[in-house]
């Protein structure tokens, strides 16, 4: 008897595994879907403007500009989400200029700050 309960135990576990795999490739597959359509750049978090019309060498600190950040105070995190890649950059590296990149259509740049 006991056997048969550690045995439906690990059977829901991996059903429950399997469905946050799927649920996860299914996120994807969307973000990918809905980012290959798009031809500006996304920017989410404490802006007046969450869309940025793409250009041609739009780099991050401009697309941050242009949607013009209204939180409280510098931003704690940005992530720029290309694809399926996250790449994060050190808020205060760009505020600096020590770091930029170059956007492409379909990027989305979260904003996290207070």
């Amino acid at each position: 008897m006991a056997l048969e309960a550690l045995t439906g135990c690990e059977t829901k576990s991996q059903a429950d595994a399997e469905a946050r795999a799927a649920y996860a490739a299914g996120q994807r597959s969307a973000y990918q879907s809905i980012a290959a359509q798009m031809t500006d750049v996304m920017v989410l978090g404490n802006v007046q403007k969450h869309e940025v019309p793409w250009v041609a060498g739009l780099t991050l600190a401009q697309a941050l500009a242009t949607a013009d950040y209204t939180g409280a105070q510098d931003p704690q995190e940005i992530i720029v989400k290309r694809s399926s890649t996250e790449m994060p950059v050190d808020p205060k590296a760009l505020l600096d200029g020590q770091v930029n990149m170059t956007l492409e259509p379909g990027d989305v740049v979260s904003v996290v700050g207070q």
